[in-house]
């Protein structure tokens, strides 16, 4: 047993170490967005704010595991993939750090209307999409510049998510 375990130890760690190159969104943005959300938690942050870094671990996995399969099997393949690894880290999740509150809409009848919402699952969204659109705003930023910073996506990430998470808190 000690031999099989060592065995495939050792195959993942040469596997890993002679890839000439990766495909993958990006594994630092996915282990920081796991991270964050751990520290979150044992900090005592919100469940709101929480529930964005799980999302955003979510999306981040999803769009790093979309780029391993490389023959397209359907029609939007990477899509699908995404959205099925969100939806099963985010889903499972909410009941941990469910935090359900009012949404007041003043303008639909005579006194307003008031609804339930999951802010968690709203918060969720938000962070799956600050992890989507981060390369798009990496790209930009290399534009702009004519060069890369080094590590540019992952501290771009993490600071939107950061300061994203502060204005949440704060407001919550």
């Amino acid at each position: 047993m000690k031999k099989k375990f060592t065995f495939s130890v050792l195959l993942i760690f040469f596997g890993i170490l002679f890839m000439d190159s990766v495909y993958a969104h990006c594994p630092l943005c996915t282990i920081g967005a796991g991270a964050a959300a751990g520290a979150a938690v044992w900090l005592g942050v919100s469940k709101v704010v929480v529930a964005m870094f799980i999302g955003a671990f979510a999306m981040s996995m999803g769009m790093w595991f979309s780029r391993i399969i490389k023959k397209k099997y359907v029609p939007f393949q990477k899509t699908l993939i995404v959205l099925l690894i969100f939806l099963t880290t985010v889903l499972p999740l909410m009941p941990i750090f469910k935090a359900i509150g009012p949404l007041y809409l003043s303008f639909i009848g005579e006194y307003g209307i008031t609804y339930a919402i999951n802010y968690s699952l709203i918060s969720s969204l938000f962070g799956g999409f600050i992890v989507f659109i981060s390369p798009s705003l990496s790209r930009k930023i290399k534009e702009k510049r004519g060069r890369l910073i080094p590590f540019q996506g992952t501290i771009l990430t993490l600071s939107l998510l950061i300061i994203a998470g502060i204005i949440i808190q704060l407001s919550i």
